[in-house]
Parts: structure tokens; sequence; C-alpha cells
């Protein structure tokens, strides 16, 4: 059955989305449904999965980031989980996010 809008605290750096604020991770607030969590969690785990690729090319030299796809794959990821974490974001969170730059509207 549909259980509707908790209140979740995620930390970007770290990709942790819990339901219970302890020390960096409430810092970001955002109120979702189970759905919108699997949808962030899926996100972040693409993250995770670009960053091993991304940990593994910086050590194999002559590779230009610009021509790197695994940093793409990180960027964009961070940018829909940003963008998703915006949207879902209670005001303190949104107002975070455009001071630090990170949300843009397009």
């Amino acid at each position: 059955q549909y259980m509707g809008k908790k209140t979740y605290y995620v930390n970007i750096g770290t990709h942790e989305i819990s339901q219970i604020p302890y020390g960096e991770n409430a810092m970001y607030t955002i109120e979702a449904d189970e759905m919108e969590v699997f949808e962030l969690r899926k996100r972040f785990n693409a993250i995770n999965d670009a960053e091993v690729g991304t940990y593994i090319r910086s050590h194999i030299p002559f590779v230009p980031y610009h021509k790197d796809g695994e940093n793409d794959a990180y960027d964009k990821g961070l940018h829909e989980a940003i963008q998703m974490i915006y949207q879902l974001g209670v005001e303190k969170t949104k107002k975070d996010l455009e001071e630090l730059g990170l949300y843009k509207d397009k």
C-alpha cells in the first residue's frame, strides 16, 4: 500500500539517506515517499559506480578529464541527484542548495 511521504535526511557527500538525523548526515532534509527514496538511491548507486571507474581511471595516466566517460557519468549522476533532492527538499534545503550554487533553474 502507499505509505505517503516521510522525512529523510540526505548527505550528498556520503550518499546517505536516513530517517534518523545524526552528525553530518542531516545536511539536507527531504520529504519523500518510498518510490522517490528508491529513485534517489538508484541515482546515488549510479554515482558510486562512476566513482569506482573514476578512481581506477585516475590511476591510468594520459586520459584527459574531458575525454573521460566516467567523469561525465559521475557529473550527470550527481546533477540528477541534486535536482531530485531540491525538488523533494524542505524550504531550508532548497535555500541551502541555491546558496551553494548547486541548484540552478534551467
